[in-house]
Order: structure tokens, then sequence, then C-alpha cells
């Protein structure tokens, strides 16, 4: 499968898979004599690690630490560990800033809701008589 069609695939735009194959975050891709990349299914599975790790905002270069290591074979079981939760912890810590960020947000809207609507519709009912 070539770049183009991966790239609709995995929904990867073709310069971040050219970008990640030239930082080493993904395995270096067979390329037909002209010049063409062609992907296989464990190319694209990996790839699909990649995009759902980036999604999750696991940094680049925890991913490219990591996958070096799954390169290296199953030795280092306890390093990948670590990275993973590294990655988790600063993870839960993003959530309980979403969290936080959210509940303010609920504060805000009740407190509109409670205050400010009845303050508004008593502007427009005095307005009307």
């Amino acid at each position: 499968m070539n770049i183009k069609k991966v790239s609709e695939l995995t929904g990867v735009s073709a310069d971040t898979i050219r970008y990640y194959e030239r930082i080493g975050l993904i395995p270096h891709i067979h390329r037909s004599q002209s010049g063409i990349r062609h992907f296989t299914d464990n190319d694209i599975a990996v790839l699909e690690f990649v995009r759902c790790f980036r999604q999750a905002g696991v940094s680049v270069e925890s991913l490219i630490d990591y996958m070096g290591l799954v390169q290296e074979g199953d030795h280092n079981i306890e390093a990948r560990i670590s990275i993973l939760q590294e990655e988790l912890d600063s993870m839960n810590d993003r959530l309980e800033e979403l969290i936080m960020a959210r509940d303010r947000l609920i504060y805000k809207i009740d407190n509109y809701r409670k205050k400010i609507v009845p303050h508004e519709q008593e502007l427009f009912d005095s307005k009307e008589g």
C-alpha cells in the first residue's frame, strides 16, 4: 500500500508519516526502485500504534525511546513499562486538570443560570410593564 492510501486509512497525514520515518519513530519503509514507499500490514499496525499514543498525548521522544526498546527485544520489558507508566502518570495529571477546568465551567454556568439570567429577565419584564 502506498503512502496516500495509508494516510487515508490511518488518518495520519503523509507529511507526518514521512516525519515519523525520518526520526525513526516508525521503522524504515520499503521502497520501490522508483522510491515509492510500500507499507506492509505490520508497518500500518506500527503507525496505528504510534497514532493512538500520540492522540493520547504521549511525547514523540517517549515513543522513540519506547519503539527503540521494542526493537531491541524482550530483555528490556521493565524499561518499556517504566516509559509507559511515566506517560500514564502524565496523562492522569492532564486528566485531573481537565476535570478541574470542567468543574469550574459547570460552576460558572450554574452561577449564570441562578443569578444573572433571572436578573436579566426581571429587566425585560419591567420594561414591558
